[in-house]
């Protein structure tokens, strides 16, 4: 046994002792009295009666030390922008948007919703609402109205902040209709909006609401903003997640807990120093966003590159120019975006000076070994995956090899249980424990570490009943993934076992998008399934069964439906939710009991074989999806 099984045993066998240790790395306002309150299981509260400060964390408390040592590195391969700030210009921009944020009445506990393209502002706005004590809601830019508005219901934002326009592949996407028109199918309006003009899109401002922020940073400069201190427990951020009913998920994130656990991560698991710089490639809107762009590595002291653009824009070496020239040593994105990088000249691998480089995570999707060995062999350095998800908020299987650097990796394997997280794999139906090579579901025994989600938004039982109640006779956190274990201890993911799907690395609720085919006056029934992809990891496949057989007479007919179809979900769910391709068909197949047999329709999809379907309705469906895949 080497030194990360102790480390990991002590974890979970000496909590108290363990994350006194790993609180010992962020600065607390007032010392915590009680490490761990877990009375009222499965709701966990670390570090009791501690008050601290995320932007106090990542801004604060390395003025002292690296005042002028780069923090935030914005790079716009859309717009050929960069923009290099240092902690102390860092601290003065954050000081500006909180202070315009306190001018329009914001306050500990109030909601800012932020609906940002990834440019230094979005950056800013986290920090401050971190600093006065507000709760911030991302919402990625690319999303619809719809969902929006949705979002803005949940949290009843007293203020939203946003922009004219993101831009994506060189088309400026405007964001400013988008937001209008989600306020307005809102209930919960905010009372004022904070606009960054880039110059992208025009943009009509609605009088007595919205705000031009450049005007209100001129109004601040130079404003100090006192750091509000927050008890450990107490929110600092809702970030939404896809749900199998269509009904996001707010994920509630703690304070305290959620500073330990990124301060011990990027110790323990990126192998972080201060002074050094991570370039993660990922959105704010998403939780990597939240913790690896923005908290993680400023709150260990180093530099993080923010970056506007795509993998292969304006060509497949733009990550590795960034790269050199910043001199990063830790680099993080996803599978899908190495896939991309493949279809690119190898040449760009080779052309740029990685010596800075140290090593590449890979997460959001499972890594294929094939991908693996080639972005490996290609770059010469250690390509790591990890897994976890937006409820947990950091790693649950890695390799920590900040603890034990020689921790050997496998290929297809994110690694081992992460610390303190008490990781089991148990069978579906019994509930019991599963042995060595047995598949299972990926389930967490409480309480969950530090840093995972603490509730759902104002949904304690939704929190109880979606998680913590779908393992028979335990209380046990259900991940919702398959899973197995190898002998040596080592872990495989094997896929979702719910509704939702991993596109790219996003999640997708199927239900969502089959509710969006559903609204459509032409559409009788539709079933959505998440279909291995190998580029994006999965995209989504719809069947559908119309009302008027006349609409899908002819190939012509069933191309302008489905080009209806696509339009009206990048209208509800915008363009990430669109299916890769919508199929129509007399029947679905389905149980006696009427429910619909998505996997057989996943296993047609994907080539393989349905197994016995016993309970089938009426096999002659099968048949029927068959033909609709192999027609094309």
């Amino acid at each position: 046994m080497g030194a990360y099984h102790d480390f990991y045993v002590r974890s979970l066998t000496d909590r108290d002792g363990f994350w006194r240790e790993q609180a010992s790395l962020i600065e607390w306002e007032t010392p915590f009295a009680e490490v761990l309150d877990y009375s009222r299981p499965p709701f966990a509260r670390w570090f009791v009666g501690g008050r601290t400060n995320l932007c106090h964390n990542a801004v604060d408390r390395h003025l002292g030390a690296r005042a002028a040592q780069p923090a935030l590195i914005w790079v716009s391969s859309e717009t050929g922008q960069e923009q290099v700030y240092d902690f102390a210009a860092l601290h003065a921009e954050v000081n500006c948007m909180a202070a315009s944020l306190r001018a329009q009445g914001v306050g500990r506990g109030d909601r800012v919703l932020i609906y940002m393209p990834m440019i230094p502002q979005a950056c800013f706005a986290m920090l401050a609402c971190a600093r006065l004590g507000a709760i911030h809601a991302v919402v990625f830019g690319g999303f619809a109205a719809a969902n929006l508005a949705s979002r803005i219901d949940d949290v009843a934002p007293k203020v939203i902040v946003s922009a004219d326009a993101g831009s994506r592949n060189g088309k400026v996407v405007p964001y400013k209709p988008l937001l209008d028109e989600g306020i307005e199918l809102a209930t919960a309006k905010p009372e004022r909006v904070l606009l960054v003009d880039r110059g992208l899109a025009p943009m009509a401002h609605v009088a007595g609401r919205d705000l031009d922020y450049a005007a209100l940073r001129e109004q601040h400069l130079g404003a100090e903003v006192p750091c509000v201190w927050l008890e450990s427990s107490e929110p600092s951020y809702v970030l939404h997640t896809s749900g199998t009913t269509g009904k996001p998920k707010g994920v509630q994130r703690d304070t305290g807990g959620y500073a330990v656990a990124l301060a011990a991560s990027m110790k323990a698991i990126f192998c972080g120093r201060p002074g050094d710089t991570m370039f993660t490639a990922s959105d704010i809107g998403w939780v990597v966003g939240h913790s690896y762009i923005v908290y993680g590595p400023l709150i260990a002291g180093m530099a993080t590159v923010m970056y506007e653009g795509t993998p292969v824009k304006p060509d497949g070496g733009v990550w590795w120019r960034i790269a050199e020239r910043h001199k990063v040593n830790i680099m993080f994105s996803a599978p899908t975006a190495i896939r991309m990088l493949k279809k690119q000249d190898p040449a760009y691998l080779t052309q740029y000076d990685l010596s800075h480089l140290q090593r590449v995570f890979l997460a959001g999707e499972p890594l294929d070994e094939p991908t693996a060995h080639w972005i490996n062999e290609g770059i010469g350095k250690p390509i790591l995956d990890n897994y976890w998800q937006t409820e947990t908020g950091w790693p649950i299987l890695a390799l920590a090899r900040g603890v034990e650097p020689d921790l050997p990796g496998k290929y297809g394997s994110p690694g081992l249980p992460v610390f303190g997280y008490d990781v089991r794999l148990v069978n579906e139906a019994t509930g019991q424990d599963c042995g060595a090579n047995e598949k299972g579901v990926l389930a967490i025994a409480g309480p969950l570490p530090p840093g995972c989600m603490s509730t759902l938004w104002r949904d304690d039982e939704r929190f109880v009943k979606t998680y913590w109640s779908t393992v028979p006779d335990r209380l046990l956190y259900s991940s919702f993934d398959w899973g197995m274990r190898d002998d040596d201890g080592y872990y495989f993911i094997l896929g979702r076992t719910d509704d939702v799907i991993n596109v790219a690395g996003h999640r997708l609720g199927t239900r969502e998008i089959e509710e969006s085919l559903a609204s459509h006056p032409e559409i009788a029934e539709v079933a959505v399934v998440g279909v291995s992809d190998a580029l994006k990891g999965q995209v989504a496949m719809a069947f559908a069964v119309v009302r008027h057989a006349e609409r899908v007479a002819t190939a012509a007919d069933c191309q302008t439906l489905e080009g209806e179809l696509m339009r009206l979900v990048e209208h509800q769910l915008g363009g990430i939710a669109r299916p890769a391709r919508i199929r129509f068909v007399a029947l679905l197949p389905k149980t006696r009991s009427g429910k619909l047999l998505r996997r057989a329709i996943q296993a047609i999809c994907e080539g393989r074989h349905t197994g016995e379907l016993v309970t089938i309705e009426d096999p002659a469906a099968l048949q029927l999806i068959r033909d609709a895949v192999q027609a094309g």
